[in-house]
């Protein structure tokens, strides 16, 4: 395993012997054999460890665990504790993207605050392999296909050439002691249910299957790099202007032999998921004034551009709802259900929208309303614009500016904590029901 780690290390030009390196080590089996393998090579190193208080004691045991080893070895060692679920609620995004966004803001703190080149975490091949299916149900690209790089600007990923297994039998031969967590065997987190339940299943099928796709994504990535030249060459051909505020011309986009996977690179990059991007691809020969939102963008059509600018304000924000989620903070408190039961009662409560599944097209946007906007009213078959639906029911100015709208695409959905869409209602045909509960109100703008 050394020799390999060694070779994987020079063969992707991670780092040299010259270079400081920051290891991000949680307590868990993967970080404490990258830990283990670090100390072999005699070079300058330090740890880094997250707390994020999301398993209770056994958080705080994870930490213990790596204070010790740091303090027996006297190594340069740096921890933090985050209140996640707090971050989580105030930033309006799940606790798993809250950790995320946590932890790299940490490392990269200390990296740059104690003048270390690289921060290395201890990704292996079984995560490559996952995320490529994590990527593929979510509808990518093919930069999604290529999954984990093995260094991606100040990030290297040193035991992406180990599978798990391989780690765990190196982990036994050398007595390494770590934690286990629990969590990673739980099978709700789309992650370990890929782990768990689908991948013996291909391994069932081809024992080299593992091998095969890992070789397959290298494949694809030699793939990017000329799809990548080709691409930035037609996006000089359709779009102007720089930075937070470009165009997109129509006609020489339509004329592209490859116009949808153009547009969709461009988009892309200003953060417009492929939901959205579809219905704006869709929209190209409609009509003016059409305007589509990411979460920090905004995009309306003209008749012969598209027009991107970023979104300046705080009201402008943007949350969206992936199938699957199960909660959201921002802009409210809000649980999410799916439920399948025949029996299902609709709850009449205007903090509840009970939805038909099927008829949703994900990821939903939860955006605020807007002048021109409209709806169809539940019970309703004519349309009513949603400055009039104000009007009729005495909503003041000022509680008007507080109202938030899920959308799917383009159609409104549900004034939230007011009234749903009547496309969307619960009709003896729902075969799946999408439930969402407004638990506590968290911000008013």
């Amino acid at each position: 395993m050394l020799q390999r780690f060694k070779k994987f290390i020079n063969e992707n030009h991670l780092f040299n012997p010259r270079h400081k390196i920051l290891l991000t080590v949680s307590g868990g089996i993967d970080s404490m054999v990258m830990l283990h393998l670090f100390q072999q090579l005699g070079i300058d190193y330090g740890i880094v460890h997250c707390n994020f208080q999301l398993r209770g004691s056994d958080s705080d045991k994870d930490e213990e665990l790596v204070k010790q080893h740091a303090s027996i070895h006297k190594v340069p060692s740096f921890f933090k504790r985050f209140d996640t679920i707090d971050y989580a609620r105030i930033n309006g995004i799940s606790v798993e993207m809250a950790a995320r966004d946590l932890r790299y803001d940490f490392f990269e703190k200390v990296r740059k605050e104690n003048n270390y080149d690289y921060i290395a975490t201890a990704h292996h091949r079984d995560d490559l392999i996952e995320t490529f299916f994590l990527n593929l149900s979510r509808k990518t690209g093919i930069k999604g296909l290529t999954g984990i790089k093995e260094k991606t600007g100040s990030i290297v990923r040193p035991l992406l050439f180990a599978t798990r297994k391989e780690i765990e039998k190196y982990a036994s031969d050398n007595l390494i002691e770590f934690r286990e967590d629990y969590t990673n065997n739980e099978t709700e987190y789309q992650r370990n249910f890929i782990r768990h339940s689908i991948l013996p299943l291909f391994t069932e099928l081809n024992p080299a299957f593992k091998n095969n796709l890992s070789d397959t994504i290298n494949n694809l990535r030699q793939t990017e790099k000329v799809y990548t030249l080709s691409l930035k060459k037609e996006e000089k051909k359709v779009m102007s202007g720089h930075g937070d505020k470009i165009a997109i011309h129509i006609e020489p986009l339509i004329k592209s032999s490859f116009s949808k996977i153009l547009l969709f690179e461009i988009l892309s990059k200003y953060n417009f998921n492929p939901a959205v991007a579809e219905q704006i691809y869709k929209g190209l020969t409609s009509g003016s004034g059409k305007q589509y939102y990411s979460k920090t963008h905004w995009l309306i059509k003209d008749r012969n551009e598209l027009f991107i600018a970023g979104l300046p304000e705080e009201d402008e924000r943007i949350f969206y709802i992936e199938e699957g989620d199960m909660e959201l903070f921002a802009p409210y408190d809000m649980t999410i259900e799916t439920i399948t039961d025949g029996n299902f009662n609709i709850i009449k409560d205007p903090d509840v929208a009970c939805l038909d599944m099927d008829k949703l097209e994900f990821p939903l946007l939860i955006r605020k309303w807007q002048q021109g906007d409209y709806f169809q009213p539940l019970g309703m078959t004519g349309y009513k614009k949603l400055s009039d639906f104000f009007i009729d029911n005495k909503i003041p100015v000022h509680e008007k500016n507080k109202i938030w709208l899920l959308c799917s695409g383009p159609k409104i959905v549900w004034i939230m904590r007011h009234r749903i869409d009547n496309r969307y209602k619960i009709t003896p045909q729902t075969k799946r029901i999408l439930k969402i509960e407004i638990k506590d109100k968290i911000r008013n703008s």
